[in-house]
């Protein structure tokens, strides 16, 4: 049974009582109901409509009368289907709601809901906060809920629903390297990661399923979003590749740079041993972004021009100006220098675009050239990475025109995210493609990708570029203060409709290799860099 509702007026607006700030505010919309009347009204709703509105709407809700609590809504047919199940299907009970300090717009009421969850003899506390939008019923004039599912629970979309039963996986103990509990209040960025490692692996750590509150994502037809434990089961161990301690710093460092992710891998095994992200719409872009790589592209691009022959790391690479690639004119960064006797080692560290566009239509390269040497030696094909969750492993097409010579300064059709990157690195300073992984491939018999590699010489070379890149390039700044064996490549890339181009960097120290990529953040050195320095501080 409901225990009524809290709430006090103030000059006929309600009053805080329990939570109340840092509540977003929904914009107002019409509403289409199913009534009508002359002397209906029209304009926002008032304060004391509000209060009345909400009250109502709150006192019908606690008593688990759904109809009555769906009629003081503008979409009465949604709202009663959700809110019987709140009560039939996810078992909630005692409910009982306490409004908080209405918006400064004056319609959009902040919440907090204090019931039990109780399921077969067990009962658990459940407590958590929404808010709901009164607005005006556009035939009838009534003061009504603007309805939207996250008004009876803030993780609610179209199509989804709330259920209490046995959970179809059980849950996991995820754990790092060595042994150490890794849970998503501790790292909050391996929130998502966690929750596809139980869908994947919860039958196979072998633990036993409990009773949860969960989020049924029935549009998506995505696995359930666990909410409340209500029996814990047991839940199994599963151990990944990943290290507590470079986690942490990876969350501390994306935490710093919005829209952010980094991903860090061991280059003499493909072990991950960090992912983080830092993003608004909680996308887990460090595995499966897929977005233009800027200047860090240009590693593989330096591998393709060793490989067949067309220059080294110490004979010319020119770096004009300006390039012409097929009636397309290229340029270097404001304010770089044109060098004309410049080598690819000083043209790599420099990130100068011009000198690598002119070396691209050299003799025996084609428009496949550098579409094979990042399948064929870097293990980039597309889609074949086993890595115990979902990623996209990269794509670099083979085209003609401007694109082809975009392609090769990490532009145009070339698409890549951190964990491809961290990959790139790990293969050219190794000579070796060991394809990255979360969870060790004998849990469940997962073939790993393979590719060629490097032949040695074009790996040592590579690895002398980023050295020098580290320590007198454009990677300079982010990387000092690094002790070990380090290198660096930095990148910007530029995005139609962003007035700052994205921030890519990616280096190694001793047997660690980063990559990271931060949405309008500039240069490269200017947040990615920082991000990858702090990941590779931790990982030495």
């Amino acid at each position: 049974m409901g225990r009524g509702v809290k709430a006090a007026v103030i000059g006929g607006v309600l009053a805080v009582m329990v939570g109340g700030a840092g509540y977003g505010a929904y914009n107002v919309v019409s509403a289409l109901d199913g009534g009508g009347g002359a002397s209906r009204k029209s304009g926002p709703p008032s304060g004391d409509e509000v209060k009345e509105t909400s009250e109502k709407f709150f006192t019908a809700w606690e008593k688990g009368d759904a109809t009555t609590a769906a009629s003081y809504t503008n979409n009465a047919a949604a709202a009663e289907t959700l809110l019987t199940a709140y009560g039939r299907d996810a078992h909630i009970t005692d409910v009982e709601i306490t409004p908080g300090e209405v918006s400064v717009s004056g319609m959009t009421v902040p919440f907090t809901v204090k019931a039990e969850v109780s399921y077969k003899g067990t009962s658990k506390p459940l407590t958590y906060r929404s808010e709901l939008t009164v607005v005006r019923g556009q035939t009838s004039g009534r003061a009504l809920v603007g309805w939207k599912p996250s008004v009876v629970h803030p993780q609610l979309k179209d199509g989804d629903t709330l259920v209490t039963e046995e959970s179809a996986t059980p849950q996991i103990q995820a754990v790092d390297r060595d042994g150490a509990v890794l849970t998503k209040e501790k790292y909050p960025s391996l929130g998502p990661v966690l929750a596809k490692l139980r869908e994947k692996y919860g039958d196979k750590a072998g633990g036993e399923p409990g009773v949860e509150l969960a989020v049924r994502h029935t549009a998506a037809q995505a696995p359930d979003t666990p909410l409340l434990p209500v029996t814990e089961g047991r839940p199994g161990k599963l151990r990944t590749t990943l290290s507590a301690s470079v986690q942490a710093a990876a969350e501390q460092a994306v935490g710093r740079y919005d829209e952010s992710s980094v991903v860090a891998v061991k280059p003499s095994t493909g072990e991950v041993l960090a992912v983080a992200n830092n993003r608004a719409d909680g996308f887990n872009a460090a595995f499966e972004g897929r977005v233009a790589p800027g200047s860090t592209m240009k590693i593989i691009t330096a591998a393709m021009l060793i490989d067949n022959g067309v220059t080294s790391m110490n004979d010319p690479a020119p770096c004009p100006d300006t390039a012409i690639w097929q009636s397309q004119t290229f340029k270097n960064l404001t304010g770089m220098k044109a060098d004309m006797s410049a080598t690819l080692s000083s043209t790599f560290a420099r990130s100068c675009n011009t000198g690598f566009i002119k070396l691209i239509d050299e003799d025996p390269l084609t428009d496949a050239s550098l579409t094979q040497e990042a399948e064929e030696r870097f293990g980039l094909k597309g889609d074949n990475w086993q890595t115990g969750i979902v990623s996209f492993d990269g794509r670099v097409p083979a085209v003609s025109g401007p694109d082809r010579a975009a392609n090769a300064i990490g532009q145009g059709q070339v698409q890549m995210n951190p964990l491809n990157m961290a990959s790139v690195t790990a293969t050219a300073i190794t000579g070796e493609f060991r394809q990255p992984y979360l969870v060790p491939p004998e849990l469940d018999g997962r073939k790993l990708a393979t590719a060629k590699g490097l032949p040695q010489s074009t790996a040592a070379q590579l690895k002398q570029m980023m050295r020098l890149t580290a320590t007198r390039g454009t990677a300079m700044n982010a990387m000092s203060g690094l002790g070990g064996d380090i290198g660096a490549k930095t990148g910007s890339a530029e995005v139609d409709g962003q007035t700052t181009s994205n921030s890519w960097f990616t280096g190694f120290r001793n047997d660690v290799a980063a990559a990271a990529m931060t949405e309008q953040g500039g240069h490269g050195g200017d947040a990615a860099g920082p991000i990858v320095a702090d990941v590779l501080r931790a990982g030495g």
